[in-house]
């Protein structure tokens, strides 16, 4: 179970990005987080991780209060939350196989990490991650030369490699067209349904809401609007998250 409790973030300069959000998502739900540009659905993803530190609030997870822990115990603790971003974060330079096998680094001696020293089990478990995701025949090319859906396949490869309880998916098909996109949700669907990973998942599009999630949370100029069933999100609650003047599309 992750309880985020209170969680509110104000950045320098006095914006506030997140008012009080609370909610709980019990283990092995996938969950999405909806809402507007700058609602605060990326922001929410980070703090959980603590890429970015929340102002106040908690996040416990498992009945530990990670907002609480000093850096070097939160590094632990992050080593079981997945990530996967819009952008991919892929060092593109690098191999496919390189940035999968980056997903270990939290497990191992910092200076091994250095020189790209990973046990054979890693590398077995590289290539795992990789037949998972459908680009196993991509290990030993450079990222740079890949698509953009099969960049995000390698980040979740990637992510995978932390063996994470929870994945957080930052907008994971933003930049997708609407056929990749569903074949990215896909596979984090499989991680949630097939491993029972918990998903917190961003999303702009209802009908991947719909389709994928079992549950919404609508954040609209940081407040929690609404949470519950996608199929709960009526004409009345999506004018209270989009605003007025949106246009319902899917």
């Amino acid at each position: 179970m992750l309880e985020i409790n209170e969680l509110s973030k104000i950045y320098p300069g006095g914006t506030q990005a997140l008012k009080a959000v609370t909610f709980n998502v019990p283990k092995g739900q996938f969950l999405a987080v909806i809402g507007l540009s700058g609602s605060g659905k990326s922001t929410l993803l980070r703090c959980i991780n603590r890429l970015i530190e929340p102002t106040k609030g908690q996040i416990i997870w498992n009945g530990i209060d990670l907002a609480a822990l000093p850096e070097n115990e939160m590094r632990l603790y992050r080593r079981k939350i997945g990530m996967v971003f819009q952008s991919f974060n892929l060092v593109l330079r690098s191999t496919v196989l390189t940035n999968v096998l980056s997903g270990r680094l939290g497990y191992i001696n910092p200076a091994w990490s250095f020189l790209n020293r990973f046990s054979k089990q890693d590398y077995l478990d590289a290539m795992k991650q990789l037949e998972r995701v459908g680009i196993a025949d991509k290990a030993f090319q450079r990222a740079d030369e890949l698509s953009g859906g099969q960049q995000q396949r390698v980040s979740i490869a990637r992510a995978m490699m932390q063996n994470p309880e929870i994945m957080l998916a930052d907008e994971p098909v933003a930049s997708l067209d609407p056929v990749l996109a569903h074949s990215i949700m896909q596979y984090l669907d499989k991680i949630n349904k097939e491993l029972g990973v918990t998903v917190i998942c961003s999303l702009h599009f209802l009908d991947l809401v719909h389709r994928y999630a079992d549950r919404v949370i609508a954040l609209n100029n940081g407040y929690v609007v609404f949470d519950g069933l996608p199929s709960e999100i009526d004409d009345v609650k999506f004018k209270e998250i989009y605003g007025r003047d949106a246009e319902r599309v899917g």
